[in-house]
């Protein structure tokens, strides 16, 4: 057995690879195979069919031109002869083998003088004797066709013809048949080659957009033409290469908006720890208690604000990534399980809640992680002692809506489009804490199970956020 070989890149290759691989047993010589076995086996069953058919019509011409001559033989009236009376048919025979058996005492066969004796055996011998009505059969040993018929009392007229003439056209009519088929093959495996490769060139672009893209990263979308299968390919081909580019250009955004806004928390903790270190050294100045403790503060704040960023960025990467497998989701339970953890952080905020059940498929924790950025967005801009309302109810299309009302300032209408957008703040939330991604990633969480979220104004004047989700009422 060969063992496999390790390339340059660590990975294994059989060696095996070129000979008996795909190069030897490419696609289009696949198809140009297929189309000449196929037509080969048209061509052979059609060729048999045909030699098959033309050798009985042949045979049966042979027996039917042998039992006619032959009744002709036995009608003719007896000529005479210088020495004896003999069958007319005698005369007019020359291209046969023929012969009067006469069954008595013995066995005489009569025939032509310059003609050939004509075989006979047992089956002419029971037909002279009259318990035969007539024999028809193919001698062996001279390869002709041997008929009897009776001819009066102990009396057959023997007629044999040779097959050779009609074994020759058959030879004739076979090597025909086999040129034909032969050209029939190759013209098929012509044809095949043509069409292999006129139905491949789409491929082949497809290979040379894989490979260009594997060495360049270039993901250009590859010309469509037409409207067959390979034309769909292509489409969805350059539908993924869409996607993929899309993929890279959410990544390259995420990570610019990223290194934007970590920039000024890093400088500002930067600052902050130069100064503490500064002042700690010999013969400098000193700082204040008070000085140092609102340092310090910062420092907390600062890491806090980098915290919250990080996780964030991480859920948002976490959510790009394909999910396999989903579960059975109880909405109700989510969104209780969001409030407990909303609640130990909402101080005086107090929460409304009515909840109808509503069930879906998909990712539990993505779910629960929208839902608590929901309330601990309302719980921020809410003043203490307020109300934050929470309502899951069916809208009767296929999906449930979720509400969270809060009683904060509401949102300007110029802020309303960008609310979704990544690290988007508002003046109003630029004094809170936050990264700017917790509705993005609400956003995100909400589009991947089939929804959406959406953001206006509430009765009371504050903010109202709706995610809408499809699913079933449980």
């Amino acid at each position: 057995m060969t063992d496999p070989v390790e390339v340059a890149d660590g990975s294994e290759k059989d060696p095996r690879g070129d000979r008996w691989g795909t190069r030897r047993f490419s696609l289009r010589g696949r198809v140009t195979l297929l189309a000449a076995v196929s037509v080969a086996g048209a061509v052979a069953l059609v060729s048999l069919g045909a030699y098959l058919v033309v050798k009985e019509n042949l045979y049966q011409q042979v027996d039917d031109n042998l039992l006619a001559r032959a009744q002709a033989a036995v009608d003719s009236p007896q000529v005479q002869t210088e020495l004896q009376q003999v069958p007319g048919a005698f005369l007019a025979s020359a291209d046969l083998q023929i012969g009067q058996l006469t069954v008595g005492e013995k066995v005489r066969l009569t025939y032509p003088q310059s003609g050939s004796r004509p075989p006979y055996g047992p089956d002419e011998i029971a037909v002279a004797s009259g318990t035969s009505p007539f024999s028809l059969r193919t001698d062996p040993r001279t390869d002709s066709r041997v008929v009897a018929l009776p001819q009066g009392a102990g009396q057959a007229m023997v007629l044999a013809q040779s097959l050779g003439p009609t074994k020759r056209t058959l030879n004739e009519l076979s090597v025909v048949l086999f040129l034909i088929g032969g050209a029939g093959i190759l013209v098929a495996a012509a044809a095949g080659t043509a069409v292999a490769r006129a139905g491949l060139r789409p491929v082949d672009r497809l290979t040379s957009a894989a490979e260009r893209v594997a060495t360049t990263g270039d993901l250009r979308p590859i010309p469509v033409s037409g409207d067959d299968e390979l034309a769909r390919l292509t489409q969805s081909f350059n539908t993924m290469l869409g996607t993929v580019a899309e993929s890279q250009e959410r990544q390259r955004q995420l990570v610019a908006d990223a290194g934007h806004e970590l920039r000024t928390p890093l400088t500002s903790l930067r600052t902050n720890l130069e100064l503490l270190l500064s002042a700690s050294r010999p013969g400098a100045r000193t700082l204040s208690d008070e000085d140092r403790s609102d340092i310090e503060a910062d420092i907390r704040g600062q890491l806090d604000e980098l915290t919250q960023l990080i996780g964030d960025l991480v859920e948002l990467a976490r959510q790009d990534e394909p999910r396999i497998e989903h579960e059975r989701v109880e909405m109700v339970d989510v969104v209780e399980r969001a409030l407990d953890r909303a609640r130990r952080r909402a101080g005086e905020i107090e929460f409304d809640v009515s909840l109808q059940p509503w069930v879906l498929t998909g990712d539990t924790s993505a779910l629960e992680r929208a839902v608590l950025n929901l309330l601990d967005n309302a719980v921020k801009f809410s003043p203490e002692g307020s109300t934050v309302g929470v309502r899951l109810y069916p809208v009767g299309d296929g999906t449930a809506v979720l509400e969270v009302e809060d009683a904060g300032p509401g949102i300007a209408d110029e802020d309303l489009p960008k609310v979704f957008d990544r690290f988007y703040r508002s003046s109003e939330a630029r004094t809170l804490p936050g990264s700017g991604l917790g509705l993005a990633i609400v956003q995100h969480a909400a589009q991947r199970h089939g929804g959406d979220v959406y953001a206006g104004r509430a009765p009371a004047g504050g903010a109202l956020m709706t995610m809408r989700l499809p699913g079933a009422p449980a």
